[in-house]
């Protein structure tokens, strides 16, 4: 099983992007789907998550209305939009997937995990 992170990069505060993550899972669609970040010294951070059919969705909450994510079921692939992108965001964004009946935050339900991919937000 592999969950392959990509999108992150350098943007300017105010900037968008898109994090991909990609799997290798045959039961994709019965995979709930989160993102998760972390910075040095600190612990990774529940950020959003999907459900495996994308009717289902949660936010950090101090990251609602920044956020979007969804899934293409067909491509194996999540996405994460993020916008109005400030120097708080900067970090390494990890996806994760699960199979549990409902979405969580915490990282230790998570059975499998992508390599990150580092979004810096600076002028």
């Amino acid at each position: 099983v592999q969950l392959q992170a990509s999108g992150g990069g350098l943007v300017r505060p105010g900037g968008s992007l898109r994090l991909s993550c990609a799997a290798s899972l045959r039961t994709f669609s019965l995979h709930n789907i989160a993102w998760f970040r972390q910075t040095p010294g600190k612990e990774r951070a529940f950020v959003a998550a999907i459900s495996g059919n994308g009717d289902r969705t949660s936010y950090a909450g101090s990251l609602k209305g920044r956020l979007t994510i969804s899934r293409d079921n067909a491509k194996s692939t999540v996405y994460l939009q993020m916008n109005s992108l400030e120097p708080e965001d900067t970090a390494i964004y990890y996806c994760a997937a699960d199979r549990s009946a409902r979405l969580h935050t915490d990282t230790r339900v998570y059975s499998y995990w992508g390599q990150g991919t580092l979004v810096t937000v600076s002028s």
